[in-house]
Formats: C-alpha cells, sequence, structure tokens
C-alpha cells in the first residue's frame, strides 16, 4: 500500500498554502515551495495520527497524476499498513497468531511507537501476507 497524499499549493500572499486532498482539515503553509512540501510531511503526519488516535476513518489516498503528494512519518505508515492488513481480525486473535500479549500487538498500530522490522514482518505474516519495503524519489 502505498501512503502518498496528494495536496496542492496555490501562491497565498507573500507564501504558499497547502490543502490536501483527502484530509480536509490537514493544512499549512509556506514561505517557499520547499518549506511548504516540508510542512506538508509534518501535517500530515499529525493528522492522521491524530485520526488513528480517535479511532477515526483513514482515507485512501487519491490516485491519479498529481503534482505535489508526501508519505507521512514511517511510523505512521507502519501503523497503517498493519491496520490495512488486519482486516476484520481483532488485536487478540492477531496477538494469539503471533504468539504474544495483546498489548504488544496494540503497540504495532500506535504511531507512538517504532516497532521493528522483525516484529512487522511477524505480525504480517502471521496475517497470511509478506513485507515488502520500498524506497522512493
Amino acid at each position: 500500500m502505498n501512503y502518498e497524499y496528494p495536496f496542492t499549493i496555490t501562491p497565498d500572499g507573500d507564501g504558499f498554502l497547502v490543502q490536501f486532498v483527502d484530509i480536509e482539515e490537514a493544512f499549512t503553509c509556506g514561505d517557499s515551495i520547499e518549506e511548504s512540501i516540508f510542512n506538508a510531511e509534518e501535517v500530515l503526519t499529525a493528522m492522521l495520527e491524530c485520526r488513528m488516535e480517535d479511532g477515526k476513518p483513514i482515507p485512501e489516498p487519491s490516485q491519479g497524476d498529481w503534482k505535489y503528494k508526501v508519505a507521512p512519518s514511517a511510523a505512521v505508515q507502519s501503523a497503517l499498513l498493519v491496520r490495512k492488513a488486519r482486516e476484520d481480525k481483532t488485536l487478540a486473535e492477531l496477538a494469539r497468531a503471533m504468539g504474544t500479549s495483546w498489548p504488544a500487538v496494540q503497540k504495532l498500530e500506535d504511531p507512538k511507537h517504532y516497532p521493528s522490522l522483525r516484529q512487522l514482518e511477524k505480525a504480517v505474516n502471521s496475517l497470511g501476507k509478506r513485507l515488502v519495503l520500498s524506497i522512493t524519489d
């Protein structure tokens, strides 16, 4: 799953306004395009963390040829990936499949905890899936 969310940048006074396509409460600004893109990643990470903490749905990123896209932090991406891979299984079912405790599995979906690659791989393998890492420009 690719969690790059598209956003627009529009001139606004002496700076630039950033607005996300899929998360309307996520917006920021910057004095330059570069600063606006940097700020976009920070606000996206914060908004997705808030949605996860509040139990709100996380929208899928819009597809298409967008000029600007950014992904949230690696911690948020990993939490979203585990949540998505788990689908309709409960945390208790995943804990049993992994041979670990419910709180340990719950931490995998908490963006404030940083699971190891070994933990992520064990979780997704327990769900019948594979962990594939990717680096993009």
